[in-house]
């Protein structure tokens, strides 16, 4: 099985063409921008509208679901993408590494991000905060829990989980690698592959459905898909797979914290509508954005003076994994190498 670093080289003059037809005679409006972004459309489409009434700027968005490097450098210079828009603080870093952004000087930015949420040349922004956590049928007696705990014997064929080379999984085990080495994450891997109830693969939403269904008793997914799934209709397949789990808060043995990545965006290298970038990251930290972060997408905002959804806040104090984001990142190679090698995926 071929990773992700080897699987993104199948880009050429098929998506320039894509890329200009969509934003044909448009793309330098004063009025427009033009977002490349790997986040399921339905998650951020409440904060895009919200921007578009407030500002009067028209926001084309193209979901790339794999290769956005890829593409971008295929494009080059006459590339229409003025902001990207990705998960994971390893997929940030690999846009920054592959320069295709810029560095973008607003104090707002400054002002608001903490030092540790954008990059010290202010290359990326992280626009949200969520964690990977552990959802558990709400009849079983769990209420701690430790991420190298997923290996235990004791949970054999009683573990769901997406697949490996899924980037809220590469990074979870990159952060593993950063605590633990290598070898000891490989035989933590394997072990947690001997525990699974079914392939990994699906969505994190599945991990949920599958408990409700008999097929496992836990899972490791992330918080935000909670929220979506308890405040769906009543009686809906979401609404009944939220209400069959809690959420367990797992943490790290070594450093009682638990896993968190970001979302996060940065400024395309060539953006023909900078400026209109740059009102968009701004836009996206202020507190209207940030309480859309929180309460339509059950994220944690980056800002103190928002409060989280109830939902959210349920799942109790939140204790961040000390690991610097860059440090995890760099174990993101390994990781994915890592999947491969025990057949996680297989």
């Amino acid at each position: 099985m071929r990773t992700p670093f080897a699987r993104r080289s199948l880009i050429g003059a098929a998506l320039l063409a894509l890329g200009a037809a969509l934003f044909h005679g448009e793309a330098l409006a004063d009025d427009e921008i033009n977002l490349y972004t790997t986040r399921e459309p339905g998650l951020i489409a409440p904060l895009l509208q919200a921007f578009e009434q407030a500002s009067g700027v028209k926001v084309n968005t193209v979901f790339v679901k794999d290769g956005l490097l890829e593409r971008v450098k295929a494009e080059g210079a006459q590339s229409p993408a003025d902001l990207f828009m990705v998960v994971d603080i390893g997929n940030l870093l690999e846009l920054v590494e592959g320069r295709v952004t810029q560095p973008v000087a607003s104090e707002t930015l400054q002002q608001t991000l903490p030092a540790n949420l954008r990059a010290d040349d202010n290359q990326w922004f992280a626009l949200s905060l969520r964690d990977r956590v552990l959802y558990v049928h709400k009849d079983l007696p769990l209420d701690a829990f430790t991420y190298e705990e997923l290996a235990d014997p004791k949970w054999r064929g009683k573990v769901c989980i997406r697949a490996g080379q899924h980037p809220y999984n590469t990074a979870l085990i990159a952060a593993m690698i950063a605590h633990n080495g290598e070898a000891a994450t490989e035989q933590w891997l394997r072990g947690v592959k001997d525990n699974l109830a079914r392939p990994a693969t699906g969505g994190d939403r599945n991990v949920a459905r599958d408990i409700l269904g008999g097929i496992c008793d836990i899972g490791i997914a992330n918080n935000y898909y909670v929220g979506h799934m308890r405040s769906a209709e009543p009686g809906s397949d979401n609404r009944q797979w939220g209400e069959a789990i809690k959420v367990v808060r797992p943490t790290f043995a070594k450093s009682g914290g638990t896993h968190v990545n970001i979302s996060g965006a940065a400024v395309a290298r060539h953006a023909p509508n900078k400026d209109n970038a740059v009102k968009l990251l701004e836009y996206l930290v202020s507190v209207p954005a940030q309480e859309l972060y929180a309460n339509a997408n059950f994220e944690y905002p980056i800002r103190n003076d928002v409060q989280l959804h109830p939902i959210t806040a349920s799942f109790g104090p939140l204790q961040v994994d000390s690991l610097d984001l860059a440090e995890i990142a760099k174990h993101r190679k390994q990781a994915s190498e890592l999947v491969d090698k025990v057949g996680f995926d297989d």
